[in-house]
């Protein structure tokens, strides 16, 4: 199963950003999967929670883009979109068709919360 090691790779995104900019917990994380991606979504979703256990992700929901997969019919010189590789091409029916989309998987962007700044207690009156 390499959505595990997809999680892992969204957990890594995840704490490398936290640490530069500095957010606590993070709400929500939007991953774009493409159709010929070779991921399957169920399992991905279930590491996903596996995965992001005791972290700034913990209760995070992960929100899955579906993204067409697309192709290059060279018989008919078309783009056209495609369900899984080597479909024919729903214009001419020739299977001489080279994915050109939809292959990829990656993470949009993640919506987070900071902690609110703890005030300093100096001693000093506030102004």
């Amino acid at each position: 199963m390499h959505e595990m090691s997809l999680a892992e790779g969204i957990l890594r995104i995840i704490e490398d950003q936290a640490a530069e900019r500095g957010f606590d917990r993070v709400l929500r994380v939007r991953v774009e999967v493409g159709r010929l991606a070779g991921v399957e979504v169920a399992a991905l979703r279930f590491s996903f929670d596996a995965v992001m256990n005791n972290s700034v992700a913990e209760s995070a929901v992960l929100e899955i883009i579906d993204t067409p997969g697309q192709g290059w019919c060279l018989d008919c010189g078309t783009s056209v979109e495609i369900s899984a590789l080597y479909d024919a091409c729903p214009l001419c029916g020739g299977y001489r068709v080279q994915a050109t989309g939809g292959m990829d998987m990656r993470v949009l962007d993640l919506e987070v919360d900071t902690a609110d700044p703890q005030p300093s207690n100096s001693g000093a009156p506030a102004r």
